[in-house]
């Protein structure tokens, strides 16, 4: 299966977008989206959580009020925070459209599927209610976004044949990794014949900024920036169809642009070279954040969990910076990493499944000893 629609495998993910004064930066953002369209990319994905329920209002702002219908791919989700119940999902479907100014989404995702979200899809009736939609007109392709094993995407696919694309966290640092199952998942799309639409191709932004001894690694073996690489790595997998990016500046989106644009896979020595950035990695034992923020929402004691990650992450890199000065910023207004009351909200929501409690002790320990 093939989305003729999709022009260019780059997607712009309207989930980390341009900031001024804590806000979202429209004009900077409709600047990004002219220079992307321009350049021939044509998908956008958006989720009715994100940015704190203003990325829809984004994508309408900055997109589907200043560009004709056909010139744009659009995708939406259904995301489990918002609906109790199948009587919830048509009305919140609704809201969806006319908040995105559109009358139909292209894809709407089934989103975050794992094994317990899953089984509240279900007893909602989720998926037929999706399917109704789709014969409505309102829905062109139904997809799911996924995280968990690949026992468990198997047995979504096998329920649900209809869907007809999977979004996954796919990036060279999780493609062995067996908390997340990269690599199994993608086989399971294959064996399935569903296209792959990546997340996460930079975890984050964790592979676009490398300690200095990988990304040595990756100037030696070939040109551009880190992020360049991790890119190119999804996009060369047969079966890609986008490899999306929550592009946050003008200056990250020209660079994606610059490498994407008339797109090659990696060569030899650069796959070569990221299977040693990989061993690097892991001796660093790193905390594998991709900043989501899913946690931080239902968190009572409003700690910025992915920011204190971040911050020791930075100084488990060698990264330069004062990183305790930091970490008192980050936490002068905020919850301090100590704060935590040991609820499991974040653990619940983290759609990498990391024990946030035992890190967040492990974060109190390094900047609060």
């Amino acid at each position: 299966m093939f989305f003729k629609e999709i022009k260019k495998p780059l997607g712009f993910g309207f989930m980390r977008l341009p900031q001024k004064d804590g806000e979202i930066d429209y004009d900077t953002c409709c600047a990004m989206v002219d220079l992307f369209l321009e350049n021939g990319f044509n998908y956008f994905d958006t989720a009715h959580g994100y940015h704190g329920g203003k990325s829809e209002v984004a994508i309408r702002k900055c997109l589907t009020s200043r560009y004709p219908r056909e010139r744009y791919v659009l995708a939406n989700k259904l995301s489990p925070d918002f609906f109790g119940k199948e009587e919830d999902i048509r009305p919140l479907f609704a809201e969806q459209l006319a908040i995105c100014g559109v009358e139909y989404f292209d894809f709407y995702l089934m989103h975050a599927q794992s094994r317990r979200s899953f089984a509240k899809y279900k007893a909602c009736r989720a998926y037929e209610t999706a399917l109704a939609l789709k014969e409505e007109g309102k829905i062109r392709h139904l997809a799911i976004s996924f995280h968990d094993k690949a026992a468990v995407l198997d047995e979504i696919l096998t329920e649900y044949p209809q869907i007809e694309a999977v979004q996954l966290q796919f990036n060279y640092a999780d493609y062995d990794d067996p908390s997340v199952e990269s690599r199994k998942c993608y086989e399971t799309c294959r064996r399935h014949g569903k296209p792959v639409i990546v997340m996460e191709p930079v975890k984050g932004g964790r592979l676009a900024n490398l300690p200095e001894e990988a990304a040595e690694v990756l100037r030696k073996a070939g040109e551009g920036s880190p992020a360049s690489f991790a890119i190119r790595f999804a996009a060369g997998f047969e079966g890609v169809t986008a490899v999306l990016s929550g592009m946050s500046s003008p200056e990250q989106l020209r660079d994606n642009v610059s490498f994407m644009k008339d797109f090659h896979p990696l060569n030899e020595r650069e796959t070569a070279a990221l299977r040693e950035v990989c061993k690097i990695l892991e001796k660093l034992h790193t905390v594998p954040c991709t900043a989501c923020r899913y946690c931080t929402d239902g968190c009572p004691a409003g700690i910025p969990i992915p920011d204190l990650f971040s911050c020791l992450n930075a100084k488990k890199t060698f990264r330069p910076g004062d990183h305790a000065e930091t970490y008192r910023a980050l936490t002068a207004q905020k919850g301090k990493a100590s704060d935590c009351l040991g609820c499991g909200k974040c653990e619940a929501a983290c759609p990498q499944h990391l024990e946030i409690r035992g890190l967040l002790k492990e974060v109190a320990a390094e900047f609060e000893g």
